[in-house]
């Protein structure tokens, strides 16, 4: 049976795993698309502008005291003793509690402005189109949400930190130069235009290899991904080899990608510091030159030169913070991208509480991209409302595609699907989805407890759920006792994927969760495929109960539990090729009963089992 990881699959086939990096846009351009998640820290932004700015207010005040300690402090030594080292000790205090403030200031904006994307990214996640799951792999989406949303932020933070706080410090320092020697100063300014050109030339490449360097990470997340969830298949196939060259070509692809940022980032510090050195050469060489002629004294140079030297870890750092917003900014603009550019599911307006369950295709074609043949091929059927239709026929006859289109996982590719003679596009979706209860051979399960898993979608207190109602569909489904059983009984939780239960105890959970839901359509994927002949019984009974009165379409490989089934569609290379009831098939000697035959290993001509 194709199954729900076989529509996955083949979308995922048609949609290539390598995706385009979006186009390159500026840092400004970056920045203002996040501006919206952070404006909530804004007051955080003003206060690390303050600290920062009276930080960079204290610089130039140990330079200044080079100066009159050098011309006449040597020779009055009584006011130095004690005016320098309180200054001193005082300056570092007052800009350590700067220092201090600035930076939990702008942490602060920068995690509320990370719950934000976050919340935004999720949102989305939960409400985009189902093409997004066939595009990206859950390893990807992962990645981004979690991982490269807070380290591109913690990037940004530290480098906007830096940012304001040495161009404040630059900019006093310029300006005690330009007061103490503008002269001097002259040759300072001319490196700035220089130094900036071969910063944005370093980004550029900085930008084109972080980008392929995420690319890369969510292929080597992917490769992990597939074996984590494969490992059975890897091992009993002998095909760990295989799966570790796959591993360790994509790990040394990453390894020479990091390797390329590394050394672009670390080409900024020489490329600055060389730069700052000619001009330091050339501010000795005038200041020489200057003292010769009585233009300055020892004090005067000393201090402009202790100034100028302080010059140098803020344009190194700031020679660094480049390239830090252009690693964040990139991190955060993925998530920004997942926003954007994943489009919402299309809704419409129609929303009924309850719907009859009639339900009709006209024409219905489905293709999993242009290279894949049709999955469905111009399809024709219709169900009553109330009424029991099993979908059988050979795995790829598109049994799953049809049931998957009616709560519009699939979209068709030509013609109509109608509910209650309403045309699905015509829907809300989240109504539709409300008339929908389906159990699938693919169980998924969360990682809370048993009545939340039951009650999934009341709500996030279990005060709100009706326990009664729970214990009514375990019971139904033949799981109480085991529930009941359990440490902490209903509350009990389950692991991830229901780990901590059987297969079979996983196939009941999934069922009496529709029992829950009590939808007025069923849709029975194989749910019974996973329990023993008892339980299977006990279900089958709950299943029928729960069936009256409502439309079901059911999809079993075993057709001794669809042979009372009020029709049977038989189905092949995505059209309908008979229909009737179990007796009738049987007896037209159709695809119907040579399935039966070969099920049941002998001719069926109006038998029943």
């Amino acid at each position: 049976m194709a199954g729900a990881n076989a529509i996955i699959a083949a979308a995922r086939s048609a949609a290539p795993r390598r995706v385009r990096p979006p186009a390159m846009s500026t840092l400004k351009q970056r920045i203002a698309h996040l501006g919206p998640y952070f404006k909530s820290g804004r007051r955080g932004i003003a206060v690390a502008a303050l600290a920062s700015l009276f930080s960079a207010a204290t610089e130039p005040v140990l330079p200044a005291l080079m100066k009159p300690l050098l011309d006449r402090g040597f020779g009055n030594v009584q006011w130095a003793l004690w005016l320098v080292p309180v200054t001193i000790i005082g300056l570092f205090v007052l800009r350590g509690a700067a220092s201090f403030v600035a930076q939990y200031a702008l942490a602060w904006t920068a995690n509320q402005g990370v719950v934000s994307l976050r919340d935004a990214m999720f949102a989305r996640l939960l409400d985009a189109h189902p093409s997004l799951f066939t595009q990206h792999s859950a390893s990807r989406l992962t990645n981004i949400l979690v991982y490269e949303v807070q380290h591109g932020a913690q990037l940004l933070v530290s480098a906007l930190l830096s940012l304001v706080r040495e161009s404040l410090t630059l900019a006093a320092l310029l300006g005690y130069l330009i007061w103490l020697n503008w002269k001097l100063t002259l040759f300072v300014g001319v490196m700035f235009p220089l130094v900036a050109v071969a910063v944005r030339s370093i980004n550029r490449r900085i930008r084109r290899i972080t980008l392929a360097s995420q690319q890369a990470t969510d292929e080597l997340a992917y490769v992990i991904e597939e074996n984590v969830l494969a490992w059975r298949i890897v091992r009993l196939h002998d095909a760990a080899p295989h799966q570790t060259q796959r591993f360790g070509r994509q790990n040394h692809l990453l390894r020479r990608l990091m390797m390329k940022s590394v050394a672009a980032g670390a080409l900024m510090t020489p490329v600055t510091q060389t730069m700052t050195a000619c001009a330091i050469s050339g501010v000795i060489v005038v200041a020489l030159w200057q003292s010769r002629t009585g233009g300055t004294t020892v004090g005067g140079f000393a201090s402009f030169i202790t100034a100028m030297l302080m010059l140098l870890a803020p344009i190194k750092r700031l020679s660094d913070v480049s390239g830090q917003m252009t690693r964040g900014s990139t991190a955060l603009q993925r998530g920004i991208t997942l926003i954007d550019a994943s489009p919402r599911e299309p809704h419409g307006s129609h929303a009924p509480p309850l719907a009859r369950g009639e339900i009709e295709l006209r024409g219905v074609s489905v293709r999993y991209g242009q290279e894949h043949a049709l999955a469905l091929d111009r399809l024709d059927l219709r169900v009553h409302a109330g009424e029991t239709v099993a979908l059988v026929g050979p795995s790829g006859a598109g049994k799953s595609t049809l049931v998957h289109l009616l709560p519009r996982f699939v979209d068709v590719s030509a013609g109509e699907v109608l509910l209650d003679g309403v045309p699905l596009a015509e829907w809300d979706v989240g109504a539709l989805r409300r008339q929908f209860a389906l159990v699938s051979q693919d169980v998924v399960l969360f990682n809370d407890s048993v009545a939340m898993n039951v009650a999934l979608g009341t709500g996030n207190d279990g005060q709100l759920l009706d326990r009664e109602r729970v214990r009514d569909a375990l019971r139904s489904a033949n799981l109480l006792d085991f529930a009941d059983s359990l440490p902490q009984g209903l509350d009990s939780f389950i692991g991830h994927n229901g780990s901590q239960l059987s297969g079979g105890q996983r196939q009941r959970l999934a069922i009496a969760r529709a029992i829950y839901k009590n939808a007025p359509i069923l849709i029975l994927d194989e749910a019974t495929s996973a329990l023993d002949s008892e339980s299977e019984r006990a279900v089958q009974q709950a299943l029928e109960r729960l069936m009256q009165g409502r439309t079901t379409l059911v999809i079993a490989h075993r057709l001794s539990t669809i042979e009372h089934a009020d029709r049977v569609v038989a189905m092949d290379a995505g059209r309908v090729v008979e229909q009737g009831t179990h007796r009738e098939l049987l007896a037209r000697g159709g695809l119907y009963a040579r399935l039966h035959a070969m099920q049941f290993g002998h001719k069926s001509q109006g038998e029943t089992v």
